[in-house]
């Protein structure tokens, strides 16, 4: 009983810690980087396939993207993911501490589809790989496919999703790992009645 209640216990803790884990606003990384970039709102809009209204509801903070939409947004603007959200030091960073990784949240959980992505690997430039932990709520999922250069590698922590490639569907468990080439377009669902975790390592890091 006493390891069931430890279990319990470092389970709480690690909620704990994730939940007060730095979290990135990500609009406001979005419009910083197109008024570097001297685009339009219109422009990226059409670039993105989305309408200005919802971009400018995105750029203030007042919606969260999708995974999908935040690849479309990032590609019109010329840019990774990974460098959306680089970090000055992120060069200097050699242990990341649980609770100090960075998180960004992704298509809030107003109906059970919110996605988290904690940074197991700081942007820099010079870094061959690019890591998260993806924390997906019941029901939750990246809102189509994605494709970008590259090849990765992913590992289910806990929980059950389903791994959409291409025109190919795979229920992937607790402890299944998968690889593709990331030009494929990809994507996944938690099908679980709980949160699933996976962790994904690209190379080069191109998302």
């Amino acid at each position: 009983m006493s390891d069931i209640s430890d279990f319990i216990v470092q389970g709480v803790a690690a909620k704990e810690e994730a939940e007060q884990a730095p979290r990135l606003q990500v609009g406001t990384r979005l419009r910083h980087a197109r008024l570097l970039a001297g685009a339009r709102l219109k422009d990226i809009a059409e670039a993105a396939n989305c309408s200005e209204s919802l971009l400018s509801k995105l750029e203030n903070n007042k919606i969260q993207p999708s995974l999908n939409m935040l690849a479309r947004v990032c590609e019109a603007l010329h840019l990774t993911i990974g460098e959306l959200f680089a970090t000055p030091d992120a060069d200097q960073e050699v242990v990341q501490r649980t609770g100090q990784r960075m998180v960004v949240e992704l298509d809030p959980l107003r109906r059970g589809e919110g996605i988290r992505m904690e940074r197991l690997i700081p942007y820099a430039k010079g870094h061959l790989l690019q890591g998260n932990v993806h924390i997906v709520a019941a029901g939750g999922g990246s809102d189509g496919l994605v494709a970008h250069e590259g090849e990765e590698v992913g590992y289910v922590l806990c929980g059950r999703i389903e791994l959409l490639l291409g025109d190919k569907i795979f229920n992937v468990n607790a402890g299944d790992s998968f690889t593709y080439r990331s030009e494929i377009p990809h994507g996944y669902r938690n099908i679980g009645e709980e949160e699933a975790r996976i962790i994904f390592i690209n190379t080069p890091p191109s998302f």
